[in-house]
């Protein structure tokens, strides 16, 4: 029900105006993104790096409309990537992008051509692309695209999620050698013919569809927060004999960061999701959607009156 809630708030201008306007809004955003600008982006990279943290950089923004839209984003793209080349940041992040942000509503052949040029970009900067996966809707068009980028860049990455009742035999489509998939749960509002409902259901989708991976030639990449799913990673990393350098564990910016310093220590690879731009409201709903009690931090802010 919250999360339901909390789903329908992300489409409200006007709850978007009031969360815009509030004094504290400022103080909580900073916890889940590193800010507006490339410059933000490279400084928390480099803190994360110095901490032994990977990141992979996401400069917010979906629902582009014009080819202009679409060509700023893929830019502002080829500027990051430029810049952590530059920092001598490029060992420690990669980008994640969605086709949605480069015109793929409009014209698929666009936001691919986009895509490709920040391929290009991070190949020549020594790095890597992650597609991120969104509604649906665009999951088909997304696992195209991304099969014929990998035609030329074969360490693109995909993101499938376990909330989908067709990402099991994805992840076997997908679980072959080189192959980068990114699992996470989800948070985009699915109808219930294409999409588990209950909490228990997609946890343990997000388990086989986690076997099929580790049990697979390919790099699994399990983004969670949840410490169940966490241990279960480490138990079948083990089963699978799988070494530090053959997978990896995903969080985002400003949640449990303890928990990835810990599994750093516990010498896993982890890579923390970094959004940043100005469009963080849709970005900051979903994370709340996505993981509730997240919920209290937010509306203790927003009480707040420091």
């Amino acid at each position: 029900m919250l999360r339901s809630v909390i789903l329908a708030a992300s489409r409200s201008g006007k709850v978007e105006k009031f969360v815009g306007s509030a004094p504290v809004s400022r103080d909580v955003v900073k916890r889940f993104v590193a800010g507006t600008g490339t410059p933000d982006a490279l400084r928390v990279t480099r803190e994360l790096a110095d901490q032994g943290l990977r990141s992979t950089l996401d400069f917010l923004g979906e629902d582009t409309l014009t080819p202009e839209q679409a060509s700023a984003t893929r830019d502002e793209y080829l500027t990051l990537l430029a810049a952590l080349a530059e920092a001598g940041l490029t060992g420690a992040a990669e980008v994640s992008v969605k086709l949605s942000a480069l015109g793929q509503a409009f014209d698929e052949d666009l936001a691919e051509a986009n895509a490709r040029a920040i391929c290009a970009a991070a190949a020549e900067a020594g790095t890597t692309v992650t597609l991120d996966m969104e509604d649906h809707t665009t999951t088909d068009s997304t696992l195209s695209v991304l099969n014929r980028l990998r035609k030329d860049y074969p360490g693109t990455g995909a993101v499938l999620q376990s909330y989908l009742r067709r990402t099991e035999q994805d992840c076997r489509e997908l679980a072959t050698a080189g192959s980068r998939v990114r699992l996470c749960k989800g948070a985009y509002s699915e109808p219930e013919h294409v999409a588990y409902q209950s909490a228990l259901d997609v946890d343990k989708s997000y388990v086989r569809c986690m076997n099929v991976l580790m049990a697979g030639q390919g790099y699994p990449m399990l983004a969670t927060h949840d410490p169940r799913l966490i241990a279960i990673g480490e138990d079948r990393a083990r089963w699978f004999d799988r070494g530090p350098g053959e997978f990896e564990f995903q969080l985002l910016y400003g949640v449990r960061p303890e928990e990835q310093r810990r599994l750093v220590r516990e010498g896993y690879q982890v890579r923390v999701y970094v959004p940043y731009g100005t469009e963080w409201y849709g970005y900051l709903m979903r994370r709340l959607a996505e993981r509730p009690a997240n919920m209290m931090f937010f509306a203790r802010a927003l009480a707040s009156k420091k």
